[in-house]
């Protein structure tokens, strides 16, 4: 079979060429009123020459800032449009308050359904913080009301039993921004430990799929980094790690192998990537294929579902 392939695509030549065009025009005048001024010691014409070459400059800033990010919107791995990344990498929100040292994920994928468990522990590198930002994304809309997720604050309560409703930050969609609340502020170089639990139904389909693990920190060396993908019935074929960056650019990082014990189990399979570090900002993309023959068993769980919501009303 062949490996699949990954793609970042750019901007539209349109706007590249509007962009680019309007650089090129600013410095264009600017530089001409410039050399008007000097040649006839204008000074007001010096000055809007200069200040017609500082805006080309801000314009020239803009425009590759503008790139950069359309630019990571646009992942695709073996032709599948990695939709969910791409919507969280146009809303991205770094977090420049703590420091994560370490950062586990835990997928469980049974059928259609995907539930995540994610725990980070480091500490408050800034004067003070009240929560913690999580990016909960999925290619299923689910309403953030009826959204299955909660969190504990494990330093403050290591029994869990304070459950803490996470809040959603900007728009809703498949992306959400959400933060999580600390059951107190947490002062300048105070350590945290948080858990955060989030059920998305419907999220998988059989075929060419992809789970995404992200990180959003303003830190140069990230935490150390474990994820677990958990496959309950038949294991896919294949599992492939995906190291996608803030620019956009994506990277075939290896092969995974299950785990010995996961091999003689009959009811689920499990893969485990582990790295002593990762950078603060990166998006990790797990991409496998499931067997068409489950297919019976989404269609079975999707009129199932039908049935249920037929019967609420």
């Amino acid at each position: 079979m062949a490996s699949p392939t990954f793609s970042c695509d750019s901007l539209p030549p349109r706007m590249q060429s509007f962009q680019e065009s309007l650089t090129a025009w600013a410095t264009l005048l600017g530089s001409i009123i410039s050399l008007v001024g000097l040649i006839q010691s204008r000074t007001w014409l010096a000055g809007l020459g200069t200040i017609c070459l500082l805006v080309s400059i801000a314009a020239g800033l803009y425009a590759r800032r503008e790139r950069a990010i359309v630019n990571s919107a646009n992942v695709t791995i073996d032709g599948q449009n990695i939709e969910s990344l791409n919507i969280a990498n146009l809303r991205r929100r770094v977090n420049s308050s703590l420091v994560v040292q370490d950062a586990r994920h835990t997928a469980s994928i049974k059928g259609p359904d995907l539930n995540v468990v994610w725990q980070y522990s480091g500490y408050c590198k800034a004067e003070g913080a009240a929560f913690i930002e999580f990016s909960v994304d999925s290619d299923n809309y689910v309403p953030f009301s009826q959204l299955d997720c909660f969190g504990y604050d494990l330093l403050r309560d290591p029994a869990m039993r304070h459950k803490v409703r996470p809040l959603l930050l900007g728009a809703d969609g498949i992306s959400k921004k959400i933060m999580l609340p600390f059951l107190a502020p947490l002062a300048a170089q105070e350590p945290f430990c948080v858990l955060l639990k989030c059920a998305l139904p419907g999220s998988m389909k059989a075929g060419l799929e992809y789970y995404t693990s992200t990180l959003s920190f303003d830190q140069r060396r990230g935490p150390a980094w474990t994820t677990r993908l958990i496959f309950f019935g038949r294991r896919p074929p294949w599992v492939r790690l995906y190291q996608c960056d803030n620019s956009g650019t994506a990277r075939l990082v290896k092969d995974l192998q299950p785990s010995e014990p996961a091999r003689e189990r009959t009811e689920y399979t499990e893969y485990t990537d582990t790295s002593e570090t990762v950078e603060g900002q990166c998006a990790r993309i797990y991409v496998f294929r499931r067997d068409g023959l489950l297919q019976h068993a989404f269609e079975a769980d999707g009129k199932m579902r039908d049935a249920e919501r037929d019967s609420v009303r």
